[in-house]
């Protein structure tokens, strides 16, 4: 039985499950939940999920949201073998580590600073969460020294929502090219995962953001 997933397309956590899922063989049954239009708040979804955050799945009955989770799990009972998320306490724990900086800092700092442009409720990026989103861009520098993935040597679960948030990020002109090991690591990242259609998965997102920023932009000048 499919998988039912409650999504938005553009939105950066579905396009990440979305990708896994493609990288696993998972059918989802697609259920569009359109957050402009306040579909997340209609009973029917809040019963489902009373934090009405996309996106959700319910995988026959067993209901699920937020994307790094939902990632883990999806590896933990339908992965072939461990190498997404492995079972290794120690290797598991990195790779919890560098979800965990994603969620907390480098994804967080990105949307505080740039979708009040994105939604029209600023017309320009505060410069003081721009420094934010940079410090959190150095420090994940850093912690990519001497590695060909987030948590090591092999694509992890963490690269999956890493490398949205990158992609995300050049839709707002962020200039990533000051960092180093950020550029090798997204191409890497690109490379491993168009197999699984990365391109394809982030089109239309990378659209709708770069659309609605620079039109808001536009429009305050």
């Amino acid at each position: 039985m499919p998988i039912d997933c409650y999504y938005l397309p553009p939105s950066p956590p579905c396009r990440t499950v979305m990708l896994l899922a493609k990288a696993l063989g998972i059918h989802f049954n697609i259920k569009i939940i359109n957050v402009s239009n306040g579909e997340h708040m209609n009973p029917e979804f809040l019963q489902i999920n009373p934090q009405h955050v996309i996106p959700t799945i319910d995988d026959n009955g067993f209901i699920l949201w937020e994307s790094r989770p939902i990632m883990a799990y999806l590896v933990n009972k339908y992965a072939k073998n461990d190498s997404l998320y492995p079972k290794d306490p120690k290797q598991k724990a990195i790779v919890d580590q560098m979800m965990y900086f994603d969620a907390g800092s480098l994804y967080f700092n990105l949307i505080k600073c740039y979708m009040p442009v994105v939604r029209g409720l600023s017309s320009s990026v505060n410069e003081a969460n721009l420094e934010k989103v940079k410090k959190s861009f150095e420090v994940l520098n850093s912690l990519l020294e001497g590695k060909e993935f987030a948590a090591g040597d092999n694509l992890t679960i963490a690269d999956f929502t890493i490398s949205t948030t990158i992609c995300t990020t050049l839709c707002f002109d962020f200039d990533i090219s000051p960092y180093d090991n950020i550029v090798a690591y997204y191409d890497r990242c690109k490379e491993s995962l168009e197999k699984f259609g990365f391109e394809e998965v982030h089109a239309m997102g990378v659209k709708v953001f770069t659309e609605m920023y620079h039109a808001n932009l536009q429009e305050s000048s």
